[in-house]
Order: C-alpha cells, then structure tokens, then sequence
C-alpha cells in the first residue's frame, strides 16, 4: 500500500509512506505534488476520493496522523441511559446509585454489554479512533462486565487496540470483597490496575486503596490508570499520596490519575508543591472535558466552578496530559460518540488554550500523550518499523482539523484498511452563487 502526498505532523513538505506486512516500510519525499496540495491552505476545496487503484491513496496536502487515542472510557456502560432511570440531577454520585441499581436489577447481561460495547467502539473507530483504554466494572461477584469486555477486546483486535483496566465502581474496600476482586479480574487478563479513592468509606480507607492499588501492580507488573479525586472538593489530595508511593515504590511514569477535578478547586501554593512531586513521579494524566463539565459544579455555591482539572498547568508543568470521551449515554453521561476532536474543542476552551503555542500541536492530547499513558509509546507513531495505525484527515494543520473538526477520510489499524470515506462537499444554489 502507497499514500501519496501526505502531510506529516512537525514535519516540512508532503510524503509518500509505504506500508507492507501491517507496518511502516518507508517514508520519503513526495515524488510528485499536485498543483494545489502544496500550497492550499486548507484542504476542503479538494474533491474526490482519496483512493486513485486497489493499494495506491493520494492525500494531496492533507495529514496523516496516527490513529487518536481515547485515554479514559467505560465499554461496560456504554448505551445504557435510562436503564433504569435517567440522571435527574445530573450529578457524579447519582449516576453511581443508578448504576448500582443497574446492577442490582439484573440489567447485567454478558450478551448486552457485548453489544452495546461494540458500537460504541464503532462510533468510536468511525471518528478516527485506533486505541481505547477503557475502565471496566469488577465490583461484581460473577465480573461478568470483565468477561464480556475480555471477550470484545479479541473480537475488536484487527481494527481497534482495548486496553482493559480493573475498575472498583463501588469501591475496593466499600464493596464486599472488592480487594478480592480486584486481584481475580488481573488474573483473568484485565491488563491495567484501577481505583477509585475518594469513593472509600473513610479517608483512611482510601489511602488503604491506594496502598493496594500499587500492591497489585507490583505484584503482577502492570500500569496503574486511577479515578482520583473526581469530586468538588479541595481537601480531596489522594493525588499527592499517589505521586509519593509512585517515587518510593521505584514506579515514575506507570501512573496515571484521571479525572482529578478537585485540581481545580486547589490554592496557587498547595498546587506548586503539588507539580513538582508530580513532575517527580511522572504521573500521567487523563482529562475528560465534557464529561466533568456535566458532572461537577452542581454541589456548589455562587459563583459555580466548572470542575474540569487545570490542564494547561499541568502541561505548562510539564505533565504528560491525555483526554478521553468518558461516558457514551450511560449514567453519567446522556449523549456522546467518541469524537475526539469534540472532546479536544472542549478541553481547549475550558482550558484556556486557544492561543497558537496549544493549537499548533493540539493532536498530541488524543494521539501520543494517550499513548504514553497507555503504554505503547515504543510501537505508536507515523515512523519506519512501527505498525501502520493512522488515519488521514481532511485538514492539512492541528490547528485547521480542530478548527474545522474536519472528518476522518482513511482509517487504517496494523496495515488494514478499517475505514474510508468520500470528503463532504456542499453545492451552494444560485442565489448564494450570485
């Protein structure tokens, strides 16, 4: 397979890029460029299909990227709103009582969570998507979301890399023999250690989760992606506890925190600290924006803080910053499609980055900086050896792809075509024309 012409990220020029066998074989400058393509300034006045004969595709200025990361999702709740009452308030904590409920009403079927699961990777993988870390529910005594998930991981493998975290919704200790587990689902393949802090009984309980969250992963040598902190409240700090074992267990850059909306809510002096031991630890960071943009700031008085964590302090800090969808229409989060682009406008806005220094290279938050959370640094990336994963996108810049949320036009996981689809073009009538 040959794509010609593409536009590589930091790099000058257009390029043709080879793949054989699932991976990159070469990638050198374009042989020939078309009239326009060096030039354009955007590329959505360029028409036609991407794909000039069976194994040849011709980009003509637009960027080939690799495929986006979603850093943080739950496949095991995806499409159950309403199941089995909506969200009326709109909080954190009402969504984790339906879901119980949820749980607790037998709406737990391996069948189901298999099916809904599978189109939300779809929708996923349909907006560019080729890497999904996802948080599965084990605070079940039969783990049935673990082995349904397990089962859609392999079913998926060919065109959408799952990553599986163990995730206690109800808690490690708070639930009855959640330590318990949290240990068989690792042994029966969850590839990740997850937590959930804040939601023990007691502070001391939570640390005592946390304690065991690094126990498991020394133990069984995985990474760790922890829900930290996800609550309106500024003396929730389990964040610092973690960057602390993280340093003294030996286990900088094999941690990330998500969510850690109390961040927002932290005094300029305790955040200062704060980054310097988290710069430290390397932690890693998975930000949801529209997700917490929906859940927090209801329990608050005037005036009412958006609880999303700061992520441009954490960068300017020097923080490896991911974003992830979250939720699709479960409990917690009524709509949603994985479209990560809609995902980066938020956090960019919410974040106060819509100057050139972010959007210049704002792909890295939903392409390399998931990698590095998930772990696959060493194989991610548009580069001689690595596997063909990439995606080419109707826009020739970061900044003209958010700008435009431009569509996803080739999708290709590990050498295969996952996806390709026509430019959308619109054809005004005369009296626009004149």
């Amino acid at each position: 397979m040959r794509i010609l012409n593409a536009r590589l990220r930091e790099t000058d020029g257009l390029h043709d890029v080879e793949v054989s066998n699932g991976r990159f074989t070469s990638i050198t400058p374009a042989a020939s460029i078309p009239g326009d393509a060096a030039t354009a300034p955007a590329s959505n006045d360029l028409d036609g299909s991407l794909r000039i004969s069976v194994d040849v595709f011709d980009a003509r200025g637009r960027m080939l990227v690799p495929q986006f990361v979603d850093a943080h999702l739950h496949l095991d709740y995806a499409n159950t709103v309403g199941k089995p009452r909506l969200n009326e308030s709109g909080t954190l904590f009402e969504a984790i009582d339906i879901w119980a409920d949820h749980k607790a009403m037998g709406f737990v079927n391996k069948d189901l969570i298999k099916q809904n699961a599978t189109n939300a990777i779809r929708a996923e993988v349909s907006n560019g998507v080729g890497f999904i870390r996802t948080h599965v529910d084990v605070t079940d005594p039969n783990l049935t979301a673990l082995e349904a998930i397990l089962e859609v991981k392999d079913e998926v493998r060919e065109w959408c890399e799952v990553q599986i975290i163990s995730f206690p919704q109800n808690g490690i200790f708070a639930y009855p023999n959640g330590n318990s587990l949290m240990e068989e689902s690792l042994r029966r393949g969850a590839d990740v250690v997850g937590g959930i802090p804040h939601f023990e009984r007691s502070l001391t309980s939570g640390l005592r989760s946390v304690d065991w969250i690094f126990e498991l992963a020394e133990k069984y040598d995985k990474l760790i992606d922890v829900h930290c902190d996800e609550i309106d409240d500024e003396s929730s700090r389990f964040l610092e506890y973690m960057a602390d074992l993280a340093v003294e267990r030996s286990m900088q850059g094999r941690v990330t925190a998500s969510h850690v909306v109390a961040m927002a809510y932290y005094k300029s002096g305790y955040m200062a600290k704060l980054l310097s031991k988290l710069r430290e630890a390397d932690v890693r960071f998975a930000i949801n924006p529209t997700e917490n943009l929906h859940l927090q700031g209801w329990g608050t008085d005037a005036p009412i803080p958006r609880g999303m964590a700061p992520i441009r302090t954490l960068i300017e800090g020097g923080l490896n910053v991911a974003l992830g969808q979250d939720s699709i229409a479960d409990p917690w989060y009524p709509i949603g499609e994985g479209d990560m682009l809609r995902i980066l406008d938020f956090g960019l806005h919410v974040g106060h980055m819509l100057n050139e220094q972010y959007l210049g290279n704002c792909l890295d938050l939903i392409t390399v900086n998931g990698a590095k959370n998930m772990g696959i640094s060493d194989r991610y990336g548009i580069a001689v050896g690595n596997p063909a994963s990439a995606i080419i996108l109707d826009a020739p810049t970061d900044k003209e792809a958010l700008w435009h949320q431009s569509d996803v036009l080739l999708s290709l996981h590990n050498g295969s075509v996952v996806f390709e689809r026509e430019p959308q073009r619109t054809t005004w009538g005369s009296a626009v024309q004149s």
